[in-house]
């Protein structure tokens, strides 16, 4: 199987926290798994960002059960904070 996206990240958004699953392939193709739970504050959400530059994570999928707007507060202070994490909302499904 190719692999698209050696670095990327799946974001699970709830009320109070983001569970953040970042998965790696390394140089011989093991697969590293981390996840960690940043709250749905100001602070936490800069800090998810940090955590996913430093990763080296090029892309994020967002899953949530809630209804957002076009552009949810967490991109811009997810992505504003520089160092290469872009922000590219799509929505899957076609459903809202």
């Amino acid at each position: 199987m190719e692999v698209l996206h050696p670095c990327c990240c799946g974001l699970d958004v709830h009320q109070k926290t983001v569970v953040a699953c970042v998965r790696r392939v390394g140089a011989r193709g093991k697969v590293a798994t981390e996840t960690r739970t940043f709250r749905t504050m100001t602070d936490e959400i800069l800090a998810l960002g940090d955590w996913l530059r430093e990763c080296g994570v090029t892309h994020v999928a967002m899953e949530s059960t809630a209804v957002y707007p076009a552009r949810p507060p967490a991109r811009p202070r997810c992505a504003g904070r520089g160092g290469g994490l872009e922000a590219d909302l799509q929505r899957a499904g076609g459903g809202l």
